[in-house]
């Protein structure tokens, strides 16, 4: 007699719909709290947007006024006369005077700041870098006048030294040709940005480096690598786009800076071969020292003025966001 035999496996069981909850998980929000922290988070970059939206309009606006009724060319013209019938202004020397200030306090600032990043996260004892990193700390909350005080009382009487020994052995590039006048010149007003940007870049570099994998640093060591190869094989490339970062915080404070440097600066509407001579100008320093004095339509011109620094601005983050996604493989999220 044949026996048939069934199959004792159970049929596979059959789909449930998704409930309501579980579509919230899979949207991110589960709770009450989390949708209102969602909406919140969103609507506030889209208010941020809006700001800057709207910052461009009166920007564009003001400085389309001006600009119409300007009988110079506003890019090149070596002159800020808005007073005169017909006005003539532009913007030529406030550029120059803007790029390289910014750029001498660059140099000065970024390296000795990634060293002193580096000093109080893989040198110093703790009992000397914390108060260091304190000093540091302090220093970045100076208000600019301050800085801009002590620049004009202590920086520019002790500057003739500087100049004369530049003068003396480097006058014949032009470019640190010096007359013997009163040091209230770009080079002077890069020193001191220098100064005032150093905090800011140490502070956010130094945080960085701390982020560095502690496994990282023991592999290298591992491998025999000495200190400083651990460093440039481990820290600085893990830390590079941190450093960006910091640099173009510094950069957009060295670009925007008003008090400090129309405390230092004699300016004048002229571009000077060499940067130890007195004279120039920048866009914050021209703003603060002629808007107050200014017509309606002077500060339409000095309102044109600000809306080429809000683009500079745009163009060096821009650049800065660009440099740090080539380079995301050494950010610390890829770590």
């Amino acid at each position: 007699m044949d026996i048939s035999t069934q199959s004792t496996q159970a049929p596979p069981p059959t789909p449930q719909p998704a409930t309501a909850d579980q579509k919230r998980a899979a949207r991110g929000a589960t709770r009450p709290g989390d949708r209102v922290f969602l909406a919140f988070s969103r609507g506030s970059g889209i208010f941020l947007l809006v700001i800057m939206a709207a910052i461009a309009v009166f920007l564009t606006y003001r400085a389309t006024l001006a600009i119409s009724k300007d009988d110079a060319n506003f890019l090149t013209a070596f002159e800020w006369n808005t007073g005169t019938i017909p006005p003539k202004f532009g913007i030529a020397v406030l550029v120059y005077g803007t790029i390289i200030s910014s750029i001498i306090a660059m140099v000065i600032a970024v390296p000795i700041a990634v060293g002193i990043a580096l000093f109080l996260t893989h040198y110093a004892p703790r009992k000397l870098g914390g108060p260091i990193a304190y000093v540091i700390d302090l220093l970045a909350a100076v208000p600019s006048i301050v800085y801009g005080l002590w620049g004009a009382l202590i920086l520019v009487p002790n500057m003739d030294g500087l100049f004369g020994w530049l003068d003396r052995y480097l006058g014949w590039t032009g470019i640190f040709s010096w007359d013997g006048g009163a040091p209230r010149s770009m080079l002077t007003v890069g020193i001191l940005l220098a100064i005032m940007i150093l905090p800011i870049i140490t502070n956010v570099s130094r945080e960085v480096f701390r982020q560095v994998p502690q496994m990282h640093e023991e592999a290298a060591l591992a491998l025999g690598a000495t200190r400083w190869e651990v460093i440039r094989m481990s820290v600085l490339p893990f830390g590079r786009s941190g450093v960006i970062s910091a640099s173009m915080l510094g950069l957009g404070r060295a670009l925007g800076e008003t008090m400090a440097v129309a405390t230092v600066l004699s300016p004048d509407f002229d571009i000077h071969a060499s940067l130890l001579n007195p004279g120039g100008g920048t866009f914050a320093q021209n703003i603060a020292s002629k808007f107050g004095e200014a017509s309606e339509f002077g500060r339409d011109a000095l309102i044109a003025s600000g809306l080429v620094l809000f683009v500079i601005t745009l163009l060096v983050n821009g650049a800065a966001r660009a440099i740090i996604a080539r380079r995301k493989e050494y950010s610390g999220a890829n770590a």
